[in-house]
């Protein structure tokens, strides 16, 4: 009896193994099933290409772009708008930047603004790729300028991933502008959980960030509108939040490898990227790099009300990567620069 209970138990027990491994492999079909929705790149078909609207990728999309030119240029900027964000973002800086020597090219990054498949996550590969191929058709119109990659927040992480390629995007230096360099390694862990899991399970779920009570920037008048533009981004999947994640820390791990010039202004009052991702990333990147920050700067620097600040001091160190910033915000030491405001 003893033994046909045991043989009972050990045959309950297979079973249960088994009812396990199936359970098992039913769940991970589930994830399957609802993973991060990324969209997929076509075939290289086309030559690369750039016209006075628009940008033509290997694949076939065409991407539109925004031009400010100056008269008499001393170097041109490409710049990369942030996350849930387009061309337009560049619209002040870009028309300042070109009445005083610098010509702009701002495009939509695929997913965003006017670009096909608007709200799907393009993948950083490609976002990189891009960027690398929009430097060399601008080098290729302006030979002999020198050529810098800015980017904005989720631009800048694209900025800063393709400036630590081998070989690097083919610019003269990187201009990183609140850079979201917030990924998984910076992340808490119930954060970090809880988007993975959202990601895996409900991917097409949208969400925004009211109620969150963060604080953008100073130039309300410019908040108003951005929330009237139709071709700003409101509401946002959760496996694009999950992409952007997986470049910021893309992003955060390239700063000790990059191998160009750089540029990294913050705004001490920015309460969407926290200070000390940003404190590391620019104790990282290697010589030559400058550093400035702003006491009363937000997230949004190139459109707080004290934008003109930070445009002067990009427009100076483009045209003179070793010369002394105008705004006398260059810091060295990030870190106390960085201490709670009182």
């Amino acid at each position: 009896m003893n033994g046909s209970c045991g043989r009972g138990c050990q045959r309950g027990a297979r079973l249960g193994t088994v009812a396990l491994r199936i359970g098992i492999v039913w769940v991970l079909l589930l994830f399957a099933a609802c993973a991060p929705r990324v969209q997929e790149a076509g075939p290289a078909r086309f030559n690369p290409a750039l016209t006075d609207t628009h940008y033509l990728t290997a694949d076939g999309l065409k991407l539109k772009v925004r031009r400010h030119v100056a008269a008499n240029p001393a170097a041109v900027i490409v710049a990369l708008h942030g996350f849930n964000d387009y061309r337009a973002a560049f619209d002040d800086a870009g028309r300042w930047w070109s009445e005083n020597n610098i010509t702009v090219y701002a495009y939509d990054q695929r997913g965003f603004g006017s670009a096909p498949m608007r709200g799907i996550w393009p993948g950083d590969e490609r976002l990189v790729a891009d960027a690398g191929t929009m430097i060399d058709l601008v080098r290729d119109r302006h030979p002999g300028l020198p050529i810098y990659l800015l980017g904005v927040s989720m631009g800048g992480a694209v900025a800063l991933a393709a400036a630590a390629e081998d070989p690097p995007v083919a610019a003269d230096g990187i201009i990183l502008v609140a850079p979201a360099v917030w990924g998984w390694s910076s992340l808490n862990p119930v954060y970090r959980g809880a988007l993975w899991l959202a990601a895996h399970t409900v991917p097409g779920n949208k969400m925004s960030g009211q109620g969150l009570g963060i604080v953008a920037s100073d130039n309300l008048a410019m908040l108003r509108a951005l929330g009237q533009d139709p071709l700003v981004i409101k509401q946002t999947r959760t496996d694009a939040v999950y992409g952007l994640v997986e470049l910021m820390e893309r992003a955060y791990q390239s700063a000790g490898h990059v191998k160009l010039p750089s540029l990294l202004l913050y705004g001490a009052r920015d309460e969407l990227i926290p200070k000390v991702p940003v404190d590391v990333v620019a104790g990282q990147l290697p010589p030559p790099r400058r550093t400035a920050i702003y006491s009363d700067g937000y997230h949004m620097l190139l459109r707080d009300l004290q934008a003109e600040i930070v445009w002067r001091d990009i427009a100076a160190w483009a045209q003179d990567p070793a010369a002394p910033l105008p705004s006398g915000y260059e810091k060295r030491d990030l870190r106390a620069a960085l201490q709670p405001l009182p």
